[in-house]
């Protein structure tokens, strides 16, 4: 990654933004050349967009998710909803940052969000364990989930993490079954719940959240039983074989829709949810939008039948003659 915070294969497109910007400061042309410089240069950006984006491996896909100019769960909070109210602790032991949560109102649609935040800077990172919850963030999780389930909100989970926090503390206070409970009673909540990856799905951590109507999916995020470092240390005794344990994996979208783990890919804007946080936000509101006013059209029998079927279908094969 460069100090400018972009990735190596984004170095042409930030080549060609840095050359549109210096002609901002370029008196010497005339306002008729500087027009026909800028177009020139405009298409050439989107044309590099283009083929930059559209032929990425599952390597530079899970380097994007991980990107760290990408939009995290408040940053689409805040641009989806004016009325976001935040609830914190688990009423056990404390307040778990790196799990967000909270009533919100999305073009007239009351719902409660529940997302994995993690932080720009050193000392926001620090805060929110770099975005890797904690016992207690799942289980203030669960209670907001409990409080929606009881005044009939739909339930919006937003995923992104790497995975749940591996410290000691964690493990003291059941970091295992705080998951295994959030599984077991998000399948039987009779609201609709449609969660997002919307960056990185790792392992359980992501799991904690995400037992789901509907899984929806950012074209450049990935969903994975265990980080592409984590699979190639255990396979090869070696981080340096990410790329490979990323691409066997199958941790893209496309590859995961394919599956039918997930039900629908979001598209991101014109090279990634990076370059315009505001256009993906709207791509992602029309799809969240559409999947809910689906679901609310169900009676609740109906959502946990279909939501059962949902994930007995998941490794279901057939055997080629």
């Amino acid at each position: 990654m460069h100090s400018n915070g972009y990735l190596d294969f984004e170095k042409p497109i930030v080549e060609v933004i840095e050359q549109i910007e210096r002609l901002k400061t370029n008196n010497g042309l005339s306002a008729e050349e500087l027009e026909k410089q800028r177009n020139i240069l405009n298409t050439k950006l989107e044309e590099l967009k283009k083929t930059i984006y559209s032929s990425l491996s599952p390597w530079q896909r899970v380097q994007i998710a991980r990107h760290p100019k990408r939009p995290y769960f408040l940053d689409y909070i805040k641009r989806l909803s004016s009325d976001f109210f935040e609830l914190n602790g688990d009423r056990l032991f404390g307040n778990d940052l790196s799990i967000v949560g909270g009533f919100l109102t999305i073009d007239g649609i009351k719902a409660m969000a529940i997302g994995q935040m993690k932080g720009r800077t050193l000392k926001e990172n620090l805060a929110r364990n770099f975005g890797c919850p904690l016992p207690e963030g799942y289980r203030k999780a669960l209670r907001l989930m409990k409080l929606a389930n009881k005044f009939h909100l739909p339930i919006i989970t937003f995923i992104d993490t790497a995975g749940a926090y591996p410290g000691i503390g964690s493990e003291e206070r059941h970091v295992g079954a705080a998951i295994a409970t959030n599984l077991m009673e998000m399948s039987g909540f009779t609201v609709p719940i449609v969660s997002v990856v919307i960056g990185e799905g790792g392992s359980g951590g992501a799991l904690g959240i995400g037992v789901a109507d509907r899984i929806l999916m950012m074209e450049n995020a990935y969903y994975s039983v265990i980080s592409p470092e984590g699979c190639a240390a255990i396979l090869w005794k070696d981080k340096k074989h990410a790329p490979q344990a990323a691409k066997l994996l199958k941790l893209t979208a496309q590859e995961l829709l394919e599956l039918g783990i997930i039900d629908q890919i979001i598209p991101e804007p014109k090279g990634a949810a990076h370059w315009d946080w505001d256009q993906a936000t709207e791509i992602l509101k029309e799809y969240i939008l559409s999947n809910i006013k689906a679901l609310k059209a169900l009676s609740p029998k109906e959502l946990l039948e279909k939501r059962y079927l949902r994930y007995r279908k998941i490794g279901q094969w057939i055997e080629k003659p």
